[in-house]
């Protein structure tokens, strides 16, 4: 039974890989710091490691999805990310994708008895 787990384990890793953008980039209309996010995905019962969220916040800057800006009025000085123009476009489409993949899977579990 461990080997199932184990597999069931790897592949949900995948799912959520695949899945992760779109809920940071669905987070990101007010902007937000790199725990704040943590905090706000997990409470809406996405955890996230914080080693997998900031590299994954620089890459979505680097491809210009994300804006961020140093707020160092507070004691500790935080980077505050949100979407871009082109960030809010490419999150907007992604919606579209997400939810005609839903459709589709559903019909597919439908009938294929899952």
């Amino acid at each position: 039974m461990a080997e199932v787990n184990e597999i069931i384990s790897g592949l949900m890793q995948e799912l959520r890989r695949g899945t992760i953008i779109l809920g940071v980039l669905s987070q990101l209309k007010e902007p937000q710091y790199g725990y704040s996010l943590v905090t706000i995905l997990e409470d809406k019962g996405v955890n996230v490691d914080p080693g997998t969220l900031y590299p994954l916040l620089r890459r979505l800057e680097k491809q210009e999805l994300l804006e961020s800006q140093w707020d160092t009025n507070e004691t500790r000085p935080r980077k505050y990310y949100s979407l871009s123009p082109l960030g809010e476009e490419v999150y907007k489409q992604l919606c579209v994708e997400w939810r005609s993949m839903i459709v589709s899977l559903e019909g597919l579990l439908e009938h294929g008895g899952g």
